[in-house]
């Protein structure tokens, strides 16, 4: 998760999110360039004097016009390819409905008979040592490892948001209407997200909480809680 210091992204768990912080540095570097370019013809402007060859310039219009279609070419082609990355589903082996309510959210594992449970965030007054505050919940989202997840995310009464960063997930709730999306977790581990849509009064008290175990963890998990 991000600290304090922290200037960039937070550590990629997904394959498409570690295409986002690639697109990222690309873009950042083009970026780069064509300041770079035009800091130095400021500066050779300001201390050359002024030439006839500077009146009628064809050369360099033609150049100053074609440059930029390529940098628009070359940040375009892999931004269309993450966006039909990121909307692509394929044979997930899970599926999870998430329902945000004010202010917590409910899931659903639908592959199961019986497999449901809502999440809170922990008060601060109840909160465990050594667990977040603001970012902990009493049920953590459990999905396993290294396996396509597709997830179906809905509201129950206003506009939420189901966002977690480390993933590159971020899908909005609307009442009446369900949106999905996919990921794969490429790690074990912890990974927090908020709802990212202003829902009122207690919108930063909702967090979200996925928890990716080994496919053996989840099975126990999931045998224990629909029992």
């Amino acid at each position: 998760m991000a600290n304090h210091s922290q200037f960039g992204f937070q550590d990629a768990s997904s394959p498409i999110m570690e295409e986002l912080v690639e697109f990222h540095d690309h873009a950042l570097m083009v970026a780069l360039a064509i300041c770079s370019l035009v800091l130095y013809l400021l500066a050779l402007m300001l201390m050359e004097k002024l030439s006839s060859n500077t009146v009628d310039a064809q050369e360099v219009e033609l150049i100053w016009t074609i440059l930029p279609a390529i940098v628009l070419i070359l940040l375009a082609l892999p931004s269309l390819q993450i966006l039909y990355m990121m909307d692509e589903i394929d044979e997930p082996d899970l599926t999870l409905k998430a329902i945000g309510h004010q202010w917590y959210w409910s899931y659903e594992y639908t592959d199961f008979k019986d497999l449901s449970f809502d999440s809170y965030m922990i008060p601060t007054t109840e909160l465990p040592l050594g667990h977040f505050r603001l970012l902990e919940v009493d049920h953590r989202v459990v999905v396993p490892m290294e396996s396509p997840i597709r997830i179906i995310v809905t509201a129950g009464d206003v506009l939420h948001s189901w966002a977690i960063p480390t993933l590159g997930v971020k899908t909005d709730a609307i009442p009446g209407r369900l949106n999905q999306t996919s990921f794969i977790t490429t790690r074990p581990g912890i990974f927090y997200g908020q709802c990212s849509e202003i829902c009122g009064a207690n919108h930063s008290y909702m967090p979200i909480v996925v928890e990716s175990t080994p496919l053996t963890y989840f099975e126990n998990w999931s045998s224990l809680l629909s029992s």
